[in-house]
């Protein structure tokens, strides 16, 4: 028995030595493991990361750790002061679920694949969670990766130094900060580009412009919307070899598109920004360059006229008018545009307003009806609307000479009817019908056309326009203006208000200038408190509630004359200024700096500048 009892206690005696044994080996290990960590603080050794494809792989970022993310899943994320793991401690979840927060001084936690992106949060190093995570650090950050399609990187936002990650805020040096900086500046040109107009040339080669380069337009798209907005861009025109040759060396763009950009910005109506443009920002906007020289209605080359003998100077006359090397096929592009847009989807269009400034005004009136003709051929059911914009001219009271040799001492009239010859120009069908043989350039004239038309029509024109008054050889902010100018200027205003009775929507200023749709500034024009674009809305609104048998609204003007006589007595005119100086002036100022003596015109300018005042507090 004795014996018995010293084996049994040898044993145990044995046992306390092996354990003892172990726990001082293990005690050995873990002081040598907790030196290369001391170590690693110091010798940083690279960060590597390997993702397989599908996973939205989380970075464990410590001083020394490698972490890799496995498919399908997100990778662990483990973070420490003083012991780097691997960061397998934490909890892992299922797909789908929110990933666990860890904040400890000690060990990280990880988050799971398609998780809300977990964060760890620690006072020596920082990790990076799942999609959209963010690692915050005040030591070392974190860096993140771009997952698969689908999935995004997470941020790694430091005090230090930035490794590479999908985007990156460092207050050091760092790779990430670099590229994102970039990243937003090509995210910057490219929002740029989206609003800028894109040059097409016509797919049919045969239509061009005047030197036969090819003709084109420029489109802006605006996916999924059923609106669309075409602009005829102006330019006046010319009427024989002569004005055509000085127009070619003077202003080849508006004669050739050789030297056309590829991209153009548009602005007032034309813009893409809501703020400039409230009511049509969002719609498809085609902006047509005029190079057609003939107010968009040539329609080909000019027929030969027929030999007859001529002698001397009436010879070298007729051959001067009528021998052109050029092509006059305005409304041949129109129609061609309207052919290439239709892969663009035009056909599916609800509305098209066609509009233009100056002769691409006068553009509009001449083709409103044949564009909608022609959609409705192809199939299309939308409504074709105009709108003119300082095209409304009425015809000069000048006596002059029909040959005029130069487009600046030929009248409107004299110049449209050598015109028509020279450009084999078109005009509406309903119109051509009311006139005889020689007389339909009675038709480029508003006034006379707009009871022809089918097709509604906004017409938008200054009352004191100003090419309507370089007709007449009056020049506001010139030289010298006589009595006899003066009076013209204040009939006309009277006049054009006379010819604008009877259409339907109408914006009419009571200003000296020309155009405006087109201008940035175009909202801050008004009558008695209403803008041109809120105006141009409220048509909009009447349109639509027509064609849906509805009552139109009430209080939404769209027939707007201002009602005071004077040139500029709208306080909202565009200022004018002194062609010399080029200081602004009030109208008054003005007239005496053109040498009008004002008690002679019987004007007195404290009682008118008063009168002025209290139109102008009226609102025009």
């Amino acid at each position: 028995m004795k014996v018995l009892y010293k084996v049994v206690f040898l044993l145990l005696l044995g046992g306390i030595w092996c354990q003892n044994n172990r726990n001082a080996k293990a005690s050995g290990k873990s002081t040598k493991k907790s030196g290369g960590n001391q170590g690693g603080d110091v010798d940083q050794s690279p960060l590597v990361v390997d993702l397989t494809a599908g996973a939205a792989g989380s970075i464990g970022s410590t001083r020394g750790t490698e972490s890799s993310g496995s498919t399908g899943s997100s990778g662990s994320s483990g973070s420490t002061r003083g012991t780097g793991s691997s960061g397998t401690s934490g909890t892992s979840g299922s797909s789908g679920t929110s990933g666990s927060t860890g904040s400890t001084r000690g060990t990280g936690s990880s988050g799971t694949s398609g998780s809300t992106g977990s964060s760890g949060s620690t006072r020596g190093t920082g990790s990076s969670g799942t999609s959209g995570s963010t690692g915050s650090t005040r030591g070392t950050g974190s860096s993140g990766t771009s997952g698969s399609s689908g999935t995004s990187g997470s941020t790694g936002s430091t005090r230090g130094t930035g490794r590479s990650g999908s985007s990156g805020s460092t207050k050091g040096a760092g790779g990430t900060a670099e590229a994102g900086r970039e990243g937003a500046a090509g995210a910057r040109a490219a929002e740029q580009q989206t609003d800028d107009m894109r040059l097409h040339f016509l797919k049919n080669n045969q239509v061009t412009c005047n030197d036969g380069t090819a003709a084109g337009f420029y489109l802006k798209e605006f996916r999924g919307s059923r609106r669309w907005l075409l602009f005829l861009e102006g330019g006046w025109c010319c009427h024989s070899k002569d004005t055509c040759d000085s127009r070619y060396q003077n202003i080849p763009r508006l004669m050739s598109s050789s030297g056309w950009p590829q991209t153009k910005r548009g602005t007032g109506i034309l813009s893409s920004q809501a703020q400039e443009n409230p009511h049509w920002h969002n719609a498809n906007i085609v902006f047509i360059p005029y190079c057609s020289s003939d107010v968009w209605s040539g329609t080909g080359v000019a027929p030969t006229p027929p030999p007859r003998l001529r002698q001397g100077k009436e010879k070298e006359r007729d051959r001067n008018t009528n021998a052109t090397e050029y092509t006059f096929m305005g409304s041949l592009i129109i129609r061609e545009v309207v052919k290439d847009l239709v892969p663009k989807g035009i056909k599916q269009a609800k509305v098209v307003m066609l509009s233009g400034t100056s002769a691409g005004g006068t553009g509009v009136l001449l083709n409103i009806e044949r564009v909608a003709s022609q959609l409705e051929q192809l199939g299309a059911e939308a409504q074709v609307r105009g709108l003119v914009d300082s095209g409304w001219f009425l015809e000069s009271k000048q006596q002059r000479s029909p040959n005029c040799p130069e487009t600046i001492s030929c009248s409107p009239e004299d110049a449209i009817k050598i015109g028509l010859r020279l450009w084999n120009g078109v005009v509406p069908d309903r119109c051509r019908q009311l006139h005889k043989r020689g007389e339909e350039w009675q038709c480029f004239f508003g006034h006379k056309l707009y009871s022809t038309l089918t097709s509604p029509l906004f017409v938008v024109q200054w009352l004191f326009d100003e090419e309507q008054l370089r007709v007449e050889n009056i020049y506001m902010g010139g030289q010298s203006l006589s009595e006899e100018q003066w009076q013209y200027i204040q009939n006309l205003g009277r006049e054009l208000k006379i010819s604008l009775r009877d259409v339907t929507a109408v914006f009419a200023p009571s200003c000296l200038s020309h155009t405006v749709i087109t201008r940035s500034n175009w909202m801050s024009f008004q009558i008695k408190g209403t803008s041109l674009p809120r105006a141009l809305h409220c048509w909009d609104r009447s349109l639509e509630a027509t064609r849906n048998n509805r009552t139109p609204a009430k209080g939404c003007p769209f027939h707007l004359v201002d009602t005071c006589q004077w040139p500029q007595c709208n306080p909202t005119c565009p200022a004018l200024v002194d062609q010399t100086t080029q200081q602004e002036l009030t109208l008054l100022q003005m007239l005496v700096a053109m040498g009008l003596d004002l008690q002679k015109l019987g004007l007195d300018p404290q009682e008118d500048a008063d009168s002025l005042a209290s139109v102008v507090s009226n609102g025009g």
